[in-house]
């Protein structure tokens, strides 16, 4: 069942949470209830036009892959809008697809990258210093080169504005020494099988970002994984060393907004329907390419 653009969620009766730029929390008791929106943001702006089928992506693709990963634990409860407890079911229209039900955990104060690419601000710092987050790579290497390993660069949360890169130095000074290489081993763990799932499906997947949470001193995986909105996605079949690939996410959104007269501040402009259209496209084709399911 694919329900309608949703740039907002209210569920009278149920007690909210937060909402962050894309998803929003509901308190079930012993459980949380995670709702992903259509909603969109770009240069940290949430933008105002949804885009159609995005939360669904987000939300079964992060599924798909919390089941395929059962052996590592977990915030995932269930998907299934069938199985949601009896105060949710007059909310089938908002939640269908689009939520999940997860074990409330404390996260961690770090958000964990692994890049096994040169993309994005890893690039950048890559030409100023030939380093990403302390980790010294090889000379020579060009924008969207091919790490010789994937490697673990984490980064604090920012409430507002960007994340910040940090060494392995600073995350085991917030994390403790265990903690941190314990996030560390699985991050790249993770990436790894990721990577070569999609990899089959023709998608390279360029970096991601995880985040993980403890519960009675367990560490799950939590939030999102393997999505194209915590991971650069880009089609196999176009892939070159030394330039920027497409990719299976908001960036036909960035690339439109670059040519405006905008000064990437609230509020942002809105969006002709080609550019809606293109970006929804790009999503639903990640999920099915991945999965190879068609997105319910």
């Amino acid at each position: 069942m694919q329900t309608p653009p949703q740039s907002s969620i209210h569920l009278p009766g149920i007690k909210k949470l937060r909402s962050g730029k894309v998803r929003e929390v509901f308190d079930l008791g012993d459980t949380l209830l995670f709702v992903v929106t259509d909603r969109l943001s770009a240069f940290d702006v949430i933008l105002p036009d949804p885009i159609p089928h995005k939360g669904a992506v987000l939300n079964q693709l992060s599924a798909f892959w919390f089941k395929r990963f059962d052996k590592i634990e977990n915030h995932f409860v269930t998907a299934d809008f069938e199985k949601f407890p009896t105060e949710l079911q007059p909310f089938r229209e908002q939640l269908a697809g689009r939520s999940m039900i997860v074990k409330k955990t404390k996260p961690l104060a770090v958000e964990c990258v692994v890049r096994g690419y040169l993309a994005g601000s890893g690039w950048k710092e890559y030409q100023e210093s030939q380093s990403v987050c302390g980790i010294k790579l090889p000379a020579g290497l060009k924008l969207a080169s091919q790490l010789p390993e994937p490697i673990f660069t984490p980064s604090t949360k920012a409430d507002e504005g960007h994340d910040q890169n940090i060494d392995m130095k600073e995350c085991a000074r917030i994390l403790g020494n265990e903690m941190a290489n314990r996030v560390k081993d699985l991050s790249l763990e993770i990436y790894s099988r990721g990577r070569d799932h999609a990899a089959q499906r023709g998608i390279i997947v360029a970096d991601t970002k995880f985040e993980f949470g403890t519960v009675d001193r367990n560490l799950l995986l939590i939030d999102e994984c393997l999505t194209p909105d915590s991971s650069r996605f880009w089609p196999k079949d176009q892939y070159v060393v030394g330039q920027s690939p497409p990719s299976f996410d908001k960036q036909f959104v960035r690339d439109y907004l670059e040519t405006l007269d905008w000064d990437k501040t609230p509020p942002a402009p809105k969006l002709p329907r080609e550019i809606i259209e293109r970006t929804s496209a790009k999503y639903v084709e990640a999920f099915e390419r991945i999965t190879g399911e068609k997105l319910r």
